[in-house]
């Protein structure tokens, strides 16, 4: 039986991926704070339904000696390395944080990779962020990186030290360049999540307004659960690479605040409001993906319309709210 690490296993990535391979017969381990342990109910709830299928381990991506330990336990075959502070906008608030815990994790997992498993293949979450300022649209794996937030900087040297690791030391390491992907388990501080949400409280009169930044950026938008196929299928390649996955269409913000109050029956011209707090220093303006490369060489193909992931993202908040005020 295959054993797979997945770090970030309680994110929205790793909770499908869970599935995924849990499907697939693999015995799934992930790494996760104690915290987590102690506090299930909070901190596991995308992966609550899967618990006792899982083997999690207590460790911190900022503590090689914890993540060798992990290492040294699993004796992993395939490693997704999805765990990161992702939130952009919270990037620029704490630009330290955000590039030690991304760019010194990323470099404690690959070198207990590299020291207890080398035959291990590994998954490195790169990110569309790190083309930032684009400098071509569409984007694809040839495309310069200019990003312009600390988080996109930190996944920039993280798929730099994973091609190193590739290049320097035969590790079987794939980044993919993963752009914007959605669901119901998003976290809230995203805006899709955002949007959602607040449209569900906003028809059941529990609020009346969602405050947003910028309504004209444009995003490459898809599904989480069919971006989690190209990570497995990545590492069932006989030859590493690096991998653009996205849905070569591209939607304003504003468009998906329309479509979602829409399906509500509601007009997002009456309840959002443009504050410029969520105004970013440094924004990117637009994120087109080309992933003919992983439709070739991987046999991806993207099945979830732009309109089906914002009206699922909808009546699950829907249903949500509407259990947790059912008496």
């Amino acid at each position: 039986m295959k054993r797979a690490l997945i770090t970030g296993i309680t994110g929205q990535d790793g909770s499908y991926l869970a599935e995924l391979l849990l499907d697939k017969g693999y015995e799934v381990h992930g790494v996760v704070r104690r915290v987590a342990i102690e506090d299930p109910e909070h901190r596991l709830w995308r992966i609550l339904h899967l618990k006792d299928r899982l083997h999690l381990h207590a460790a911190s991506l900022e503590s090689l000696p914890s993540i060798y330990r992990v290492f040294q336990t699993v004796k992993p075959h395939e490693c997704y390395h999805l765990a990161a502070q992702s939130f952009v906008a919270y990037s620029f608030e704490d630009e330290f944080s955000t590039l030690n815990a991304n760019i010194n994790g990323t470099h404690h997992v690959l070198a207990a990779l590299r020291d207890c498993t080398p035959d291990c293949r590994f998954y490195f979450a790169a990110s569309s962020e790190m083309f930032g300022k684009v400098a071509e649209v569409p984007q694809n794996e040839l495309t310069r990186f200019h990003p312009r937030s600390a988080y996109g900087i930190s996944k920039v040297a993280g798929f730099d030290l994973t091609r190193n690791y590739r290049e320097a030391y035969s590790i079987r390491a794939s980044s993919g360049i993963l752009y914007n992907h959605e669901s119901p388990r998003r976290g809230f501080e995203f805006v899709t999540r955002k949007v959602t949400a607040h449209a569900a409280r906003i028809k059941l009169g529990l609020v009346k307004e969602v405050r947003l930044g910028n309504l004209d950026s444009r995003r490459d938008w898809g599904h989480a659960r069919e971006y989690v196929r190209a990570m497995w299928l990545m590492l069932q390649q006989d030859e590493p690479e690096d991998y653009v996955i996205a849905t070569g269409e591209q939607h304003s913000v504003r468009e998906y605040a329309e479509l979602a109050f829409a399906h509500l029956g509601l007009d997002y011209r009456d309840h959002v409001v443009v504050d410029p707090q969520f105004q970013r220093p440094a924004d990117v303006e637009t994120l087109l993906g080309d992933a003919s490369k992983a439709r070739k060489k991987l046999g991806w193909k993207y099945g979830v319309t732009f309109k089906e992931l914002v009206h699922e993202m909808v009546e699950a908040d829907l249903a949500r709210l509407k259990s947790v005020a059912r008496p």
